[in-house]
């Protein structure tokens, strides 16, 4: 449904924000259509989970977490790696953290980490802080799955948060994605069929389904997890001029 949309839209050119492969039905069907695209993007937390392990365990060390919610995402990765096969993960370890458009600058959570990223209320401060090094009028990242346009009081910048295109935290089940026109960001908003993927996880023998299809109920991580350390799947941004597809 969102790649309909996308083709019915006709942007310039369209950008992932990673997380492609990972907690959803069919891992290998996904990744397989964003390279088949063509779409340039950036490697998302549960990317790195797969092609650099350690980056999982340094955040499982440091997250407050019970340690059996990362038992399970290991449990995922390992199942993953073996779906995916060599050369799909060598594609993956070749994704940028950071991708940068003269509109624009794409990062899955933050320029230095795919880990982490703040939340809406953090101040300007904080946030210039954060993604001021990317040095564009309009920042887009994702990892959270909590849909935001926030625009500076000075006008300095445009930060935006695409949200996701298949498991969405901010209680609305609809997949998310943007189109920037001349530096105007224009919120879409697709159906998504929940349903559909539930029965498909019901029968994929996948690590960790049961969870992932109780967050895709919910519109909402567990709650045992903050939603800013949440481990994240499949976001979607759009530019227009040059289209935006992330996470």
């Amino acid at each position: 449904m969102v790649l309909a949309d996308i083709r019915q839209i006709s942007p310039d050119a369209v950008f992932h924000g990673g997380h492609l492969a990972d907690s959803g039905s069919s891992p290998v069907e996904v990744l397989d259509t964003i390279r088949d695209l063509g779409w340039p993007g950036v490697m998302g937390n549960t990317d790195e989970m797969l092609v650099r392990p350690s980056s999982l365990e340094q955040f499982a060390n440091a997250s407050s977490a019970p340690p059996a919610i990362w038992d399970t995402v290991r449990e995922i990765a390992i199942s993953t790696r073996q779906r995916l096969g060599d050369d799909r993960l060598a594609w993956i370890s070749n994704l940028t953290m950071v991708l940068s458009h003269d509109a624009f600058a794409l990062v899955h959570a933050t320029p230095q980490s795919c880990w982490r990223a703040p939340s809406e209320s953090a101040s300007e401060t904080d946030l210039e802080l954060v993604y001021g090094s990317l040095a564009r009028p309009t920042d887009v990242f994702g990892h959270s799955h909590c849909l935001f346009i926030r625009m500076f009081a000075a006008g300095t910048k445009t930060l935006i948060n695409a949200g996701s295109a298949g498991l969405s935290y901010d209680g609305d089940p609809r997949a998310s994605y943007f189109v920037l026109d001349d530096e105007v960001p224009t919120v879409r908003r697709i159906a998504y069929d929940v349903d559909r993927e539930l029965t498909a996880l019901a029968v994929s023998e996948l690590p960790g389904a049961a969870w992932t299809s109780n967050m895709l109920r919910q519109h909402s991580p567990n709650a045992v997890i903050d939603c800013h350390e949440q481990c994240d799947l499949a976001l979607t941004i759009v530019l227009r001029d040059a289209v935006l597809f992330a996470n």
